[in-house]
């Protein structure tokens, strides 16, 4: 089967999303599977639905609805199918007219899709009760997670050993670093370490974020670095001893679940589906925006590297009940024919 994802460019930004996308379709191509990608940069026009046989398969990402308007009733007549990481009107901190603009054009569009993928079953929850979507005509394909070798995590290390904390996302606001940053500033007696990894995506907030670190006096505990992948990006996995987010938001939390992975425990904040994705002993959970309450689950994780040692091992056996890649593009392909 050939398959066309239509997405907002840039396909290869270093982002949860465009990750999902290019390993969805380097398995779907393993499978035998054709895949094309077009990364809209500019508006498409309605013709951009005339360019697809009919034995191909569409996928429109969300966050291209915008940029292919013109052109979504007749990819819609052809039988597309939307792909939502998580709707874009619930992005935090979006300004409240834009907010209802989003909200418009989505329950407007998604329910004339022939069908809906969601990242994860909450997001697939969401899209039933506020945008309209049957859900009868919702999936779930949550990203694949790749199995990895158990980190070493010294259970027997002194309390109050020095201990990395990685922190991994794009910096916006949705991400919460000013969270983190706010919650571990309340922790100057504990030996740690940040590292702050990810594309300034808003330079607003990334400004923010580096003028509160200053603010703070975080200076000389906090490392910053721009987008990882590849051995840069393996190189901080491998110093880590705690993976931390205080996300706002997550369609899923793919970062989250590639610390488990990895035997890392999380201290994370129960922003969208982020909360569900771990279980019980893997990690902590906090409520979102709550400096307090992540201040203290942070606290605990780093005092204590036998604490560590024991929720690391128990995400680590969870991740691995976790789908693959592979087993995700066979569901893809269930979908596509059903």
């Amino acid at each position: 089967m050939r398959l066309v994802l239509i997405t907002a460019a840039p396909f290869e930004a270093v982002s949860g999303a465009s990750f999902y996308h290019r390993r969805l379709l380097a398995a779907w191509q393993d499978m035998g599977g054709e895949a094309e990608v077009i990364a809209l940069e500019t508006p498409a026009k309605a013709a951009l639905a005339d360019r697809f046989d009919d034995a191909a398969a569409i996928l429109v990402e969300g966050s291209a609805f915008e940029l292919a308007l013109a052109a979504l009733p007749g990819l819609q007549a052809r039988g597309a199918l939307a792909l939502i990481h998580h709707p874009t009107a619930l992005e935090p901190g979006t300004p409240e007219a834009r907010r209802n603009q989003l909200k418009q054009l989505e329950t407007t569009m998604l329910p004339k899709f022939r069908g809906v993928i969601a990242a994860s079953t909450p997001i697939a929850e969401r899209l039933s009760s506020e945008f309209g979507v049957l859900a009868s005509r919702i999936h779930v394909l949550v990203p694949g997670t790749d199995h990895q070798p158990q980190v070493a995590i010294d259970a027997d290390a002194p309390f109050g050993a020095p201990c990395t904390i990685l922190s991994l996302g794009t910096l916006t606001y949705r991400k919460g670093y000013d969270v983190l940053l706010r919650a571990l500033a309340l922790l100057p007696d504990l030996n740690w370490h940040l590292i702050l990894a990810g594309e300034p995506r808003d330079p607003a907030y990334a400004a923010e974020i580096v003028d509160l670190i200053d603010r703070l006096g975080l200076t000389d505990r906090v490392e910053r670095h721009g987008a990882a992948a590849g051995a840069e990006l393996a190189a901080l996995w491998a110093r880590t001893d705690l993976f931390a987010s205080a996300t706002r938001f997550e369609g899923f939390g793919m970062a989250i679940a590639e610390a488990m992975a990895r035997g890392l425990p999380v201290a994370i904040t129960d922003g969208g589906a982020a909360g569900d994705l771990v279980v019980v002993g893997a990690g902590i959970v906090a409520p979102v925006d709550d400096v307090a309450q992540f201040s203290k689950a942070l606290r605990r994780l780093i005092f204590s590297p036998a604490l560590r040692a024991e929720m690391g091992a128990i995400a680590w056996n969870h991740a691995r009940s976790l789908p693959q890649w592979p087993e995700q593009a066979a569901a893809l392909e269930r979908i596509l024919r059903h």
